[in-house]
């Protein structure tokens, strides 16, 4: 699996690095790109795509910013 350059057209502008999953922005980890798209793999490789975050930080962030705890 290697990137095709398909994905580009899908790119997501950038807002805030934590709000990206919030926003309901994927991460495809072959491409290294953010996605603005709706489906599970990546429309360039076919990987999964990640839609939350690795870190602690950034898990409890998420979840903080899904329930509408915090204001960012």
């Amino acid at each position: 699996m290697t990137c095709k350059g398909i994905c580009h057209h899908y790119k997501a502008t950038w807002i805030s690095q934590t709000l990206r999953y919030a926003n309901g922005q994927k991460k495809c980890v072959i491409c290294d790109v953010f996605v603005k798209y709706e489906g599970r793999f990546c429309p360039c490789c076919g990987r999964r795509l990640r839609n939350k975050p690795r870190t602690s930080k950034g898990k409890q962030m998420f979840v903080e910013q899904k329930m509408g705890l915090r204001k960012v």
